[in-house]
This record gives structure tokens, sequence and C-alpha cells, in this order.
């Protein structure tokens, strides 16, 4: 009876539930797009940054992190690795190499990050191949290497001449040897173009005695969504004798600047929630007001203070509901058409995007949760908004409502 009630209620003012509706829609479109586009531009940031460098998730020796001592490693072997393999959600187990150098050619010297990496499967996953300018590509047990323009430049390098690494082996070894230059990569990053030098893995461990053994496993999870579930399933099977890292701890910097971006971006839709909520409340009040007469009569013909207030809740729940439904079927395709067509970047800045990996687009991240968020914080309003006009309800004298004041007692 209350939710018939409700629904015939609701039409009596067809225009005001109307409006009421479309404002709550409007807000939620607004929200969900500006959302959409927010963790469409973090996953895209996230996964690209990833690629190019950190990987998604390391396994690390747990000294390793503050150390970054070549003698803090974990074995190479598939025994080892078993647990991550077994693991449906990671799609790529790379290990790498990673430790310091004195790169020299002639008179002039300078510190390298050396990145011993699988050829053929750090290329299928972060395109190294892609950013070299000059020469050609690495392979396995070749003694050659890939140097950053920046730092050719500076140590006058060419493809095909010869470089010098030393440096501190495992286990107090020394770790000294001659490599080939066989190309030039350009970095968009000027840190990285000045000081990475790339090589194949089985030729770093024999520069650092390290006998299969690796300073990191880099993984990869197709899906962000899935990717703390899997660390916690990685650190259950490693223990504490594996650090297991997710992006965020790997490159917290990157972290700190998305958390401090999203949070400027949800405060902005909250402000706006927050309009469109003052709007409701005062409609409500509104309605509450002029009904004053109608609820004294039905108090006064015995129907319970509470079945009043839930009269109420049920037609503001419908005009939420009306509000989500018509804000969903505005939202729908315009999600939809730039999921499938995104926005394109061009000029410099695109320019600029391609040569750090990043693909010149404006990406939109589609996901339920992002929907039912929004759903869940109208909802919210609405019940905040009820408040005040239910506290009144509570309290309206019957005699002074049906004389057509609401007068509190």
């Amino acid at each position: 009876m209350l939710i018939k009630l409700a629904w015939r209620n609701l039409w009596r003012q067809k225009r005001r539930t109307l409006l009421t509706a479309s404002a709550l829609a409007l807000v939620l479109f607004l929200s969900l797009i500006t959302r959409a586009f927010q963790e469409g531009s973090y996953a895209s940031t996230i996964k690209n940054a990833a690629k190019f460098y950190s990987g998604l998730i390391q396994l690390q020796h747990p000294d390793f992190g503050d150390s970054s001592s070549i003698d803090d490693v974990l074995p190479q072997s598939e025994d080892f690795i078993s647990f991550a393999r077994s693991n449906d959600s990671i799609d790529v187990i790379l290990p790498r190499v990673e430790s310091f150098a004195l790169a020299a050619k002639g008179e002039r010297s300078k510190g390298v990050m050396v990145l011993g990496v699988d050829p053929a499967a750090e290329d299928h996953y972060s395109h190294i191949s892609d950013k070299i300018v000059a020469g050609g590509f690495i392979s396995s047990g070749q003694p050659s290497v890939l140097v950053g323009g920046g730092l050719a430049q500076y140590l006058q390098l060419a493809v095909g001449d010869e470089l010098v690494l030393y440096g501190a082996g495992y286990r107090g070894q020394t770790a000294a040897g001659l490599y080939s230059v066989a190309g030039i990569l350009h970095f968009p990053l000027q840190q990285l173009d000045a000081q990475l030098v790339y090589m194949p893995l089985d030729v770093a461990q024999t520069l650092y005695s390290l006998d299969q053994q690796v300073t990191a496993w880099v993984l990869n999870t197709a899906n962000l969504r899935t990717l703390p579930e899997t660390v916690y399933r990685l650190q259950r099977s490693y223990g504490e004798d594996v650090a297991v890292k997710d992006w965020q701890a790997l490159s917290p910097e990157m972290a700190q600047q998305i958390a401090l971006d999203k949070a400027g971006g949800i405060f902005l839709i909250y402000i706006l929630y927050g309009m469109v909520g003052f709007g409701l409340f005062a409609t409500i009040l509104m309605t509450t007001l002029e009904r004053q007469r109608e609820f004294a009569v039905m108090l006064a013909t015995g129907m319970l203070r509470s079945k009043l207030v839930t009269l109420l809740v049920i037609e503001s729940i419908f005009i939420s509901i009306i509000g989500i439904i018509i804000g969903f079927m505005v939202s729908a395709p315009v999600l939809g058409y730039f999921y499938v067509n995104p926005i394109e970047i061009t000029g410099d800045a695109a320019q600029l995007m391609r040569e750090s990996g990043f693909e010149p687009i404006v990406p939109v991240l589609v996901e339920p949760r992002l929907l039912i968020d929004q759903i869940l914080v109208v909802l919210a309003i609405v019940l905040l908004c009820l408040l005040y006009p239910i506290s009144r309800l509570l309290r309206l004298p019957v005699a002074s409502g049906l004389k057509g004041g609401m007068h509190a007692n």
C-alpha cells in the first residue's frame, strides 16, 4: 500500500519530480564521466610506467630495496618462480639483474645503471627496440649492450664501439668487462637517457658473477583490479624470505601524484554533489511542508508516524531511482563511444607521449564499480536530505497540522 501511495504521490507534482530526478541524473552523468576519464588515465599511466621500467610487481630480496646491493639476490630457478607461474592473474614473468657500474671509453667515464634482461621477453613486454635510434638489438649470449643517447653522447660512443664496465660483483668479486655497443636508445626521461645500459641477462650474470641468480623478478597482471589480491597471494606463498612489492612501493612518487590528482578530482565532484544535494533537500523539505495537512489527517485517522516516515523515504528513493536510470541511459552511450573512439592527442604533446611509450589518447575506464560508487553516493545524499524533514514529521502536532501549521513541540 505504501509503495503504491508513494508512486502516486510522485506524479501529483510531475514537474517537480522530473526536475529533481533530472538534477540527480545530471550529477550522476557528470561524476561518472569525470571518474571514467580519471581512472582510465591513471590505469594507462600505471601500465605504461610499469612496462617502461619497474613492472606492476617485483619479487626482491628483503634487503634489496634499502641496499640495492648485488649481494641481495634471488634464485633464477623454476622451483622458485613456480608459485608465481601458478597464479592465473599473472601474464608476464621476467628475470632481471639491476646494478651499478662505472662505464668508460678512452679518458671519459661515468656511473651507469646496468639492466640485465632476457632480450626477447623484455622487448615483447616493454618494447625496448622501439626506442632504438641507431644500430640494432641485443641477443642472449652476445657481449653487447644498448646505451642511452645521453650516455652515448657524453662518452662519445657510436654503434660498434667498445664500452668498458667496471664495478663490484657478487660477494666482493670484481665485475669488469668489455662490450660492443649494439644500439643507441632514446629515452624521453633525461636521467635514464644519460645513465641506462641494457645487456643480455646471461651476460650480466657473468659480469657480476651471479651464477643463475637475479636481483628481481618482474611480474605483470592483465587487470589492475586483480593486483591487490595477486600481491596478497604472493606474499602468503613466499613468506618473509621474499619482498613482494607492487607499483606503489616501487614508484612512490608516481603513486603520490596520482593520489593527489584523484583527491582533487573527487573534491570537485563532491562540490557538485553538494550543490545538487542542497537543491534536493529544499525540494524534499518543501514537499513535506506543503503536505502537512495531509500528514496530520493521516495521523488523526490512526496511521503510525513510522509509516509516514517510510512513505516519505520510499518517495525519495523512487525519485533517486528515476534519476539514476536517466543518468545511466545518458552516460552509457557517451562512455561507450569514448571507450571505442577515445579522444586523440595531437601535436607536440602526442609526439612526447609516443616517445615515452604512451599511446597519444585519452583512455576511458568502463567498470561497474564506478557506476556503483556513484549510485551509492546519490543514495547517501538522498538519505542525508531526508534526516531533517523526517525529524520535523516525527514532531508534527496533529492539531496544528490540521490547522495548516507545522510547528515543532
